[in-house]
């Protein structure tokens, strides 16, 4: 990244504004903007999460925020109700007081003395949740959004289920927020009420996986706040972003289909990062391209931000199984629309074992009927449901996988095959249980017939035809099912193969179900269709449509104590137990500028005995430590869920310590049934 050290703007910084609630609670706020704009008001972008803006993302803030200033902008992070500075207890999730604050923040920021009324929001994340969120409620005074990595359908496409299935994310990422909800105030920026404000957040905060778990459907606390609902509520420019290596790949293409006011979408190889900061790279000038689009909806600049296509994506080359990239291959192409009129469905029989070409004739009615019942091994190197390519989280070699699945492949190819979309699953099935789940892989299958996985969908078929409204299966009674796999843009070389496969497991990505199932498929009338792009497509664009990556320089930071990561899969063959073993351990950080130290670690555990579904379990521990001498606070969370054929467990811990002292504890042991889950 280039660092621009002479922005056009001199800025100034205000490290901690009040911005008043109606209801007297205090949000935080941090503000970088031109120091023109004592007399010269500008337009003003907020970026509105709970990640800490004093520390947890002050390196990240501290590159994109004042470079967006040093372009004439005023940039204000505010820290949501309950997490850093801002006064109040955040309990979920995009709950509506979260949006009504929201709005009051840009009421406040419209009335600023600097600002000049126009306003943006932008994120990665929850920031771009958020914006997407408040957009749909129209405030007044704003304009335009930008976000990265988000969803448009809190249900079906997020973190917590797919296709009805429950991703064990659901309980990873509650594990996160229930230590980051539970952190404390600064004591340096809120004095000796630091105390109060942290035992009102340890004394009324709950593990979050438990209301993520007591909605197992598609029920009215998903519809709230899944944009997807109504897209046409969202009545301003929206530019959307996302990376194919991400768990939000398939929104950006949602948005550009369904909404209708001025939009543009860019995918590119990354995990969950901002486009500027990308891993795997290429990283792109993500920044300069803000500036373009605050320039022309904000500020009414006519600099043709809105010309060229409407989608920009990074078609990804062929590359060996691997855990992670530092960089993926491939070219930028462009699409004027999304549909695309580049893109074809071209959907390809199953047969016996193969994936046939179009128009193969089918085996006939009497076909035979393929069957499969997977191991719980199946899917230990599945990786994360998002990557954060950071520890190694990407999916490796399949081979292994493919041993537990139904396996259909095409012949060697005679000539490149690229897919831009989502690929889906047309399947004719019978089941033996009432509970079954099937996934399904799309794998690019090399010479050496090493296989990477591309994309892959997860389908709970007890939510086949609704995951509002699920009904148990009849064992032996025949369903037709459609997996949707997540969308890619993958290019298949000339002598690989194309490889479907088929579990009925997938753990620890997926929770399983309460009992082995086995499914058979009736191949002869089941289909894979693959959105094709057609070599002779034009890539529409420069090789080259952006500028290296710019940003500020980032605030200074010592590392104290090293970070830590690891990621091992282990297996007993004495007592068939089975591992998974996570650490993500950030070490101890020191924030010059505020000389505060700080420590954050994530252990995550996912374990499993033989081919017993009921054995499953997951564990998610978080320390988190702030200490700056003599002041020291250290949280530590715990959560652990495990099942049995009726009811998921939920046994949690929290505590708070003062130095070594623990000053807080609560536990947590519940039970929620499972709803043919």
């Amino acid at each position: 990244m280039r660092y621009v050290t002479n922005p056009p703007y001199a800025t100034k910084e205000e490290e901690h504004v009040v911005v008043p609630m109606s209801d007297g609670v205090r949000l935080s706020a941090r503000v970088w903007r031109p120091t023109s704009s004592d007399h010269d008001p500008v337009p003003a972008v907020l970026e509105y999460i709970p990640y800490r803006k004093r520390d947890l993302t002050a390196v990240r803030d501290s590159v994109h925020h004042p470079y967006l200033a040093g372009h004439g902008y005023a940039c204000v992070r505010v820290d949501l109700r309950g997490t850093g500075e801002s006064e109040g207890v955040l309990k979920d999730e995009y709950l509506e007081q979260e949006q009504r604050d929201a709005e009051e923040v840009l009421a406040w920021l419209a009335e600023q003395p600097w600002c000049d009324g126009s306003l943006g929001m932008m994120g990665l994340s929850w920031g771009a949740f958020a914006a997407l969120q408040v957009a749909a409620r129209q405030p007044p005074g704003l304009k335009a959004i930008a976000i990265a990595s988000f969803t448009d359908d809190r249900h079906a496409d997020d973190m917590h289920y797919m296709g009805g299935a429950m991703l064990s994310d659901n309980l990873a990422e509650a594990g996160t927020m229930f230590a980051y909800a539970t952190c404390p105030p600064d004591p340096a920026v809120v004095g000796d009420r630091w105390r109060d404000m942290w035992f009102e957040r340890l004394e009324q905060t709950e593990p979050w996986v438990l209301p993520w778990l007591r909605h197992q459907r598609r029920d009215d606390y998903w519809r709230h706040a899944s944009v997807g609902e109504d897209p046409a509520a969202v009545r301003c420019p929206v530019l959307a972003s996302s990376g194919w290596a991400d768990g939000y790949s398939n929104a950006v293409t949602r948005l550009l289909a369904h909404l209708d006011v001025p939009r543009k979408g860019l995918i590119g190889p990354w995990s969950h990062k901002f486009p500027h900061l990308g891993e795997p790279g290429p990283a792109v000038g993500y920044l300069q391209e803000l500036v373009r689009w605050w320039d022309h909806w904000l500020k009414g600049v006519d600099n043709g931000v809105m010309d060229g296509p409407m989608l920009l994506t990074w078609m990804q080359d062929s590359v060996p199984p691997s855990t992670s990239y530092e960089e993926r291959p491939g070219r930028w192409v462009a699409e004027p629309s999304w549909p695309s009129p580049n893109v074809r469905p071209v959907t390809h029989p199953l047969v016996r074992h193969r994936i046939a070409p179009p128009g193969e004739p089918a085996a006939g009615a009497g076909g035979e009927v393929l069957t499969v019942q997977s191991p719980l091994s199946v899917g230990q190197f599945g990786g994360k449901w998002a990557s954060y390519n950071a520890p190694p989280d990407l999916p490796y070699d399949q081979r292994e996988e493919d041993g537990g699945s139904l396996v259909f492949e095409t012949e060697p190819l005679d000539e490149p095959l690229e897919i831009l979309g989502s690929p889906s699953v047309d399947l004719d099935l019978v089941v033996d249980r009432p509970v079954a789940m099937v996934a399904a892989r799309l794998s690019d299958v090399r010479p050496d017939g090493a296989a990477t996985r591309v994309t892959y969908g997860l389908l709970n078929l007890t939510r086949h035809d609704s995951t509002e409204h699920p009904e148990a299966l009849e064992p032996g009674r025949r369903y037709r099912a459609t997996v949707h796999l997540n969308g890619v843009a993958q290019t298949f070389p000339a002598g690989h193969r194309v490889r479907l496969s088929l579990s009925t497991s997938y753990w620890p990505l997926a929770w399983p179900p309460p009992r082995p199932a086995r499914l058979g498929i009736h191949a002869h009338s089941s289909t894979l269709t693959l959105p094709v792009r057609p070599a002779d497509a034009p890539d529409g664009t420069p090789p080259e449509p952006f500028g290296e990556p710019e940003g500020a320089e980032p605030l200074a930071t010592t590392a104290l104590a090293p970070p830590e990561e690891r990621w091992e899969v282990k297996r007993d063959l004495i007592g068939y137990h089975a591992e998974l073993d996570i650490v993500k351990d950030r070490g101890m950080t020191r924030f010059e500028q505020i000389g505060l130290d700080v420590g954050r670690r994530a252990h995550e555990r996912y374990t499993a005995v033989a081919d017993d579904f009921t054995s499953v379990s997951g564990e998610t521990t978080w320390t988190m430590t702030f200490r700056r001498a003599p002041w020291e606070v250290r949280v530590v969370t715990h959560t652990r869920l495990t099942c049995d054929e009726r009811d998921f467990h939920v046994d949690a811990t929290l505590d708070g310590y003062e130095g070594d002292r623990r000053v807080f504890s609560r536990t947590w042991n519940e039970k929620v049934p499972r709803d043919l889950l």
